[in-house]
């Protein structure tokens, strides 16, 4: 999610217009393992995959005789990729003559989407559809919107059911659902003008438990606890069942007796699949509606776990996300993106992150990991699982006493044992295991912010997007986002004189930011600028390469992508990453190297299918690297943990591993025990964040869920870095995405929008990318110079300068 589709078109402007389409609803780059992937499509991703598809036998020009419905696809994409709109007509006229009939015949054998297992049977139906939708958007494009709605209208009727492949998400998407989203926007439609905002309501236990904590010992016995062949075995279900009370397993039968029940279930409240209930504010019919669903126990006691922590019920939760540990810990269910999802791993996250956030609760769980071999492939069959439920248990004295106490005291580290890096910028790991970064000799935690300002109204998607580095709008002199904003402090998108200009360099500082993240292939690094960032605020850089992600630095074109094994590919990305270090290794604010974004999740790249190839290019650059700069160290931004082996196996000369992670607001789970059992180094996020906008909430509830999230990530990051006693220890810091929000995002740059992107962690249950920003820019009349700070500013200033 730094902004793919920011990167690609900020990089080429209309040259990147591919993304225009392509990825106009799945651009944002993270596929974390979130719970919330699962919740609200009837499409599931598959294989897009299937046999070369003869055409029929009809008049096409020359070039595009006998080409499949595939080649087809690729060739309109490229073609709005230049911005080539006689192309597009062209070529999609070649298609409808030689594949509409099939594609009609295709689509009236379907009631609903097809299942994954064939959906490669109904390849040309969807190649068809994602041709006239691409014409579509073409057609909007130019400003020919009478037509573009007509044939967006056309596409709705004719393809209900057709989808299109979107490689970078390895997911599919419905070509009516976004026709609707583009005729909206046609027809002047607002989504906002739909949104129903309710109060969230808790559920009402008519049985709660007569154990406030559980002590399962008391009612059963564990084997082989931390083994492939853990079990629980109850020695009395129904004292148990007692114990934890309605709804939480094993007492399955209360909630039937619940008056709640069949008052909802009167009034209709519970219609519908179970799946409907996963976002809703009524919590109550969400509880009822999961505990009673026919569904994996392990998936449904999660969900009922959830709707008790929306609704504050948090020692009920706790139970329930205990009770799924201890009963159903090898569950796996799967995501949006048909990547794995570990409900236990997640349910341990939750319970911490519930501890941190309510000390009052006077609770500490214990022991409890679950672990998983080979969870860093897709492939659930290989999982190997160890399973330590762990225990919770009221807070003692000593344990009170030790809060109190400095981390140093708490959990000392012991003498140091190993360094990476070098003078400048080193990693030192510790007898205890722990890790800590130092620069200039100084501890230091990695507390940085991904910085795009862009103005409202600026979009790359028309080329319109200055380099914030050298933007003087009103030619003072002074560069504007840096130096020249101001902050609205009561809201009114005017600038009262108590609101002097204040600068974004000096409110970052305030908040406690030490680096930003940046790229030199996307745009020219204003190094003036720089320097005084670091000079006169203390803001490093954590310089980065692409490595082929979007094709940059390899030389390849956007439809073939970077090849990890080609030669040529591989030369022009180990030049580009030469010339990065070169240029910059002599500058004062240059905090580390960072290699790639996400490029093991595939797009205009192969490493997604040539992970070992990828990877041990990554070993030879970061080994370079340090020839040229042996001053600092080196590291990825993976995506998430996928293909974690290969890297440990195929990477050693990278010091950090980094990976851009959006599981949920808990924090990040495994991740820091899955790191250090693969690689045994330091690790950090490269990029976490969520929207303080959701459907259903209002402005103030979407900046409160914004600011736990944020929260519950940040704190996660902190107790498992050096000193502290429950964590890993190998957790540096992170990179928040994003300090400002981008209005050009959903194609409206003058227009603060909140069309849903996809499905997200978030507690809208979507991607809004407009509204990631931790300020805003208000109703835009002042932009780029005004500044909205949200409540999770104010979080991080008060957490980033203890």
């Amino acid at each position: 999610m730094f902004s793919c589709k920011s990167i690609l078109l900020k990089s080429f402007g209309r040259g990147c217009s591919l993304v225009n389409s392509m990825m106009r609803y799945f651009y944002f780059c993270v596929a974390g393992l979130a719970v919330l992937l699962l919740l609200t499509s009837g499409i599931v991703a598959g294989s897009a995959c299937a046999a070369p598809v003869v055409p029929a036998a009809v008049a096409a020009p020359d070039d595009l005789a006998g080409a499949s419905t595939e080649d087809l696809v690729k060739k309109c994409w490229a073609a709005s990729s230049r911005g080539d709109y006689t192309e597009i007509d062209r070529v999609v006229n070649a298609m409808v003559a030689a594949y509409e009939q099939q594609a009609m015949a295709l689509h009236a054998e379907l009631s609903a989407f097809p299942p994954v297992a064939i959906v490669g049977n109904y390849k040309v139906m969807n190649d068809v559809a994602t041709a006239l939708f691409i014409r579509a958007e073409g057609l909007m494009h130019q400003g020919q919107n009478d037509k573009a709605i007509a044939a967006f209208q056309d596409l709705i009727k004719t393809y209900p059911y057709a989808q299109s492949w979107d490689p970078s998400r390895g997911a599919f998407w419905s070509v009516a659902e976004k026709s609707r989203a583009s005729l909206d926007t046609l027809l002047g439609k607002n989504e906002e003008d739909t949104v129903v905002r309710v109060k969230p309501t808790a559920p009402v236990l008519a049985t709660p438990g007569t154990d406030a904590v559980v002590d399962y010992k008391k009612y059963g016995s564990f084997h082989n606890v931390g083994t492939p062949e853990y079990k629980y075995v109850m020695r009395n279900p129904n004292e148990l069942a007692k114990a934890v009370g309605e709804g939480i397993y094993p007492n399955t039968g209360d909630v039937l007796k619940n008056p709640a029940y069949k008052q909802a279930y009167k009034e209709g409240r519970l219609s519908g699949s179970h799946w409907d209930f996963a976002n809703t504010r009524d919590l109550e019919a969400a509880y009822l509606k999961w505990a009673t669903a026919a569904e994996d126990p392990g998936v449904k006691m999660f969900f009922v776990a959830l709707s008790f922590e929306k609704g504050g019920l948090f020692l009920e939760a706790i139970k329930a996300y205990h009770a799924l540990i201890v009963h159903f810990p090898k569950t796996t269910a799967w995501t949006y993106w048909r990547t794995p999802w570990y409900p236990a791993q997640a349910a341990i996250g939750k319970i911490k992150n519930i501890l941190r956030r309510h000390p009052e609760l006077n609770l500490v769980y214990k022991y409890g990991k679950v672990e998983i071999d080979n969870s860093d492939d897709n492939d659930a069959t290989n999982d190997v699982f160890h399973v330590y439920p762990g225990v919770i248990e009221t807070k003692t004295l000593i344990e009170k006493a030790e809060e109190k106490l400095p981390t140093a005291i708490r959990q000392r580290l012991g003498k140091p044992r190993k360094h990476l890096g070098g003078k400048k910028v080193s990693l030192v790991k510790y007898a205890n295991g722990h890790w800590r970064m130092f620069v200039n000799n100084h501890p230091f935690m990695i507390k940085a912010i991904t910085y795009t300002p862009t103005k409202v109204g600026q979009s790359p998607d028309n080329g319109t997007v200055e380099n914030w580095m050298f933007q003087d709008s009103d030619s003072n002199g002074k560069i504007d986002s840096p130096y020249k904003s101001w902050v609205d402090k009561n809201g009114n998108n005017t600038q009262d004189p108590d609101e002097p200009v204040v600068g974004d360099f000096q409110l970052m500082k305030e908040m406690g930011v030490n680096a930003i993240r940046l790229y030199h292939n996307n745009q020219k690094i204003n190094k003036e600028l720089m320097r005084d960032m670091y000079s006169h605020y203390g803001i490093m850089v954590i310089m980065g390469d692409f490595v082929g992600k979007y094709a940059l630095g390899s030389g390849a074109d956007w439809s073939t992508g970077t090849d990890y094994e080609n030669p040529e590919h591989r030369r022009r990305m180990m030049d580009s990453v030469e010339q990065m270090v070169r240029e910059f290794k002599d500058e004062p604010y240059i905090l580390f190297w960072l290699l790639g974004n996400e490029n093991n999740y595939g797009v205009a790249c192969n490493a997604d299918k040539k992970p070992v190839a990828y990877y041990k290019f990554i070993n030879d650059v970061a080994k370079r690297i340090k020839e040229i700069d042996p001053d600092r160290p080196v590291a990825i931004a993976n995506g998430d943990i996928l293909y974690l082996d290969i890297f440990a196996k195929n990477a050693p000369n990278v010091d950090i591993f980094g990976a851009n992670v959006y599981r949920g607001d808990y924090g990040f789970g495994s991740f820091w025990d899955t790191v250090k059992r693969a690689t045994n180094k330091p690790a950090m996020i490269t990029e976490y964040g969520a929207p303080a906008y959701g459907r259903g909430l209002t402005l103030d509830e979407g900046e409160e869920a914004q600011a736990a999230y944020h929260q519950g990530n940040w704190l996660d990051i902190l107790e498992n870095s050096a000193g502290y006693d429950d964590g890993e220890g190998n957790a540096i810091g992170g990179v928040a995405f994003e300090w400002m929000d981008e209005w050009w995002k959903n194609y409206e740059p003058s227009k603060h929008n909140t069309k849903a992107d996809v499905v997200g962690p978030f507690a809208g249950g979507y991607y809004y990318e407009e509204w990631f920003g931790l300020v805003g820019q208000g109703d835009g009349s002042k932009s780029p110079y005004m500044r909205q700070l949200r409540k999770v500013y104010y979080m991080y200033k008060d957490l980033w300068n203890k």
